[in-house]
């Protein structure tokens, strides 16, 4: 499948006994970096000569011109499509009938429940990444990709969900395929993805988009923390943190447990400060904390008496350690 990809060449397949499949070609049918479809023959005690391999390169233009008129008369305009997907990434249309009537228009279905997906690419978008990103949205099994298009570095797709599935397990599992087959197939570095929530409301689309993208925009600030969060109601107390921390900023508030440690780091030269965000963040687990940090239960221990000493820190006082967690993830954005 990559070779048909990438290439506006007839693709020949040799024979494989161990399947039963004799000789084989295939050619892909596209309109610039968008898969129309695909022409395979069979023959099975023969290969292809050269005339053949043209005959069917040239047959290949003429399934094109009728897929394109097909495809004509479903969407009338490429542009006007494109455009009205972007009026509900916007949220340009309100109306309910005006969104029912331009989606008959273009032959989209939106019923059901719906989300955005984005995919962005820190590589610069090649026409073969075109081709590979469109063709796997046409493919998909667990959801359907109601439309997609690329907006530079971003590809963003309307998805819908199957009613007896998880949305959340669903879009989880379908963004970490996405990635992998790309990454996979195209050598590609740093694909990250993300989807806003779901909605059966067509208006609520523009929502699920800016979701999508705050996900993209926190995952960029905070990226060893967020490496693993794809879904916006996975970002929990992220959603929050950038407002908290102009909260404080507005209030001139400093947390003095985490300044006292500060000012005991730099003049001691030792690591309370990351030893109680480490700990925290694996909650309250000594053992697995001291793990991450490489070093043995003992001195976690030992430098969890320390904070508690240096800091004034009640590590069984839940509010605290909240608090703490929140002040220490604030703390980064100054």
């Amino acid at each position: 499948m990559p070779r048909l990809l990438d290439s506006d060449d007839p693709v020949v397949i040799p024979e494989m006994k161990e399947t039963g499949l004799g000789n084989r070609v295939a050619i892909s049918i596209r309109k610039n970096n968008e898969i129309l479809g695909f022409i395979w023959a069979h023959v099975s005690d023969s290969t292809f000569s050269d005339e053949e391999i043209q005959l069917f390169k040239e047959a290949s233009l003429y399934v094109k011109k009728f897929l394109l008129q097909r495809r004509k008369r479903r969407r009338k305009s490429e542009e006007g499509y494109k455009d009205f997907f972007w009026q509900l990434l916007r949220g340009d249309l309100r109306d309910s009938d005006e969104i029912h009537q331009k989606a008959k228009q273009y032959n989209m279905n939106l019923e059901g429940n719906k989300a955005i997906v984005i995919l962005n690419f820190s590589d610069v978008v090649t026409e073969q990444m075109e081709k590979h990103a469109y063709y796997l949205a046409e493919t998909q099994v667990k959801v359907s990709v109601i439309t997609r298009l690329f907006d530079d570095d971003d590809f963003i797709m309307l998805v819908r969900l199957k009613e007896d599935e998880s949305p959340k397990q669903t879009l989880l599992e379908f963004i970490q395929q996405f990635i992998m087959k790309m990454t996979g197939q195209l050598q590609l570095q740093n694909v990250h993805g993300s989807a806003g929530m779901t909605y059966p409301s067509s208006q609520k689309i523009v929502h699920s988009y800016h979701q999508a993208t705050e996900v993209l925009r926190l995952k960029n600030k905070f990226p060893e923390e967020l490496a693993d969060v794809f879904l916006y109601e996975d970002l929990g107390v992220y959603q929050f943190i950038e407002r908290l921390n102009e909260f404080q900023k507005k209030n001139h508030y400093q947390n003095s447990q985490i300044e006292n440690l500060r000012r005991y780091d730099e003049a001691n030269h030792t690591f309370l400060l990351h030893t109680l965000e480490t700990y925290l963040k694996n909650d309250n687990n000594v053992y697995q904390a001291a793990k991450e940090m490489f070093i043995h239960p003992n001195t976690m221990n030992y430098r969890l008496k320390r904070i508690r000493e240096v800091g004034g820190i009640d590590l069984k006082d839940p509010n605290q350690k909240v608090s703490l967690f929140l002040d220490l993830i604030t703390d980064k954005l100054d």
